[in-house]
């Protein structure tokens, strides 16, 4: 199993539907909060049959936590129906809550499809970036991932191209997973990069405070996928994040919002 995939599964707790997720290191790093996330959504995923596929998750970062220790998911099942089920899963530390999050799934029905395009660029031709920052926790020797920033100001669009070079399973939750644990890497980014700052330079008190992600089709992580985001809005020291992923055919696999931490440092 690789590092990535080890860092995804999420195996049973002592009582009932909790689960305990991996820690990433290094010990006294903040703990990466798409690890958060997938391991989350892993959790619920545990929690339901296999005629459903979640359809949205919506995230809360409460506290920080340690990447060098490992996390507790407690799933609490919200609705279960013919159709559809709802679950909340809570992250502690320690008993320490970090993360609550409410997960919907529900089985494929038919209907109109719209949402497919073509992806803007070749990423072949761009040159291997690696994220916009150091990010200690992640298994980058796992990842291609190449930027490609456009626009100033309130045009200013992140677009970042990004794989998976490791074996994959053919397991189709694996590939959801990863898509929700690489997409927060500096995700609150581009509210900085509106006013010339970056999360890399510290100008800022920054980090994600809120998170939601609607899936609408599948992701295949060894594929080159394209996280195109913008920043509408920023004002009281928080700024939301709009993003699209989409997969190499141009189809629209999932829509975020994200909403941050973009406050003034306070001098001592």
């Amino acid at each position: 199993m690789t590092g990535l995939l080890n860092l995804l599964e999420v195996r049973a707790g002592v009582e009932g539907d909790a689960f305990i997720g991996n820690a990433s290191g290094p010990e006294g790093k903040r703990a990466y909060g798409g690890l958060l996330a997938a391991q989350s959504l892993a959790a619920a995923c545990r929690t339901v049959g296999d005629d459903r596929a979640p359809t949205n998750m919506h995230l809360q970062f409460l506290r920080g936590g340690n990447a060098g220790e490992s996390a507790e998911y407690r799933v609490q099942h919200v609705y279960d129906g013919r159709t559809a089920s709802a679950r909340r899963v809570e992250s502690y530390e320690h008993d320490r809550m970090l993360t609550t999050a409410t997960v919907s799934f529900a089985t494929e029905l038919a209907g109109p499809e719209h949402g497919i395009g073509a992806m803007p660029h070749d990423p072949e031709v761009l040159p291997c970036t690696g994220p916009p920052g150091p990010a200690p926790s992640l298994p980058l020797d796992e990842f291609d991932i190449r930027i490609a920033d456009e626009g100033s100001g309130q045009e200013f669009v992140r677009r970042m191209w990004w794989r998976v070079t490791a074996e994959l399973p053919e397991d189709p939750l694996v590939h959801m997973l990863i898509a929700v644990y690489i997409t927060d890497l500096y995700g609150i980014d581009p509210a900085l990069a509106v006013h010339g700052h970056s999360m890399r330079s510290r100008s800022h008190r920054s980090g994600t405070t809120d998170s939601s992600i609607w899936f609408h089709r599948p992701v295949r992580a060894g594929e080159w996928n394209l996280l195109e985001s913008r920043s509408p809005a920023t004002a009281r020291g928080r700024g939301v994040i709009t993003s699209s992923l989409l997969r190499a055919d141009g189809a629209v696999a999932a829509t975020l919002v994200q909403e941050g931490l973009v406050a003034d440092r306070v001098a001592d």
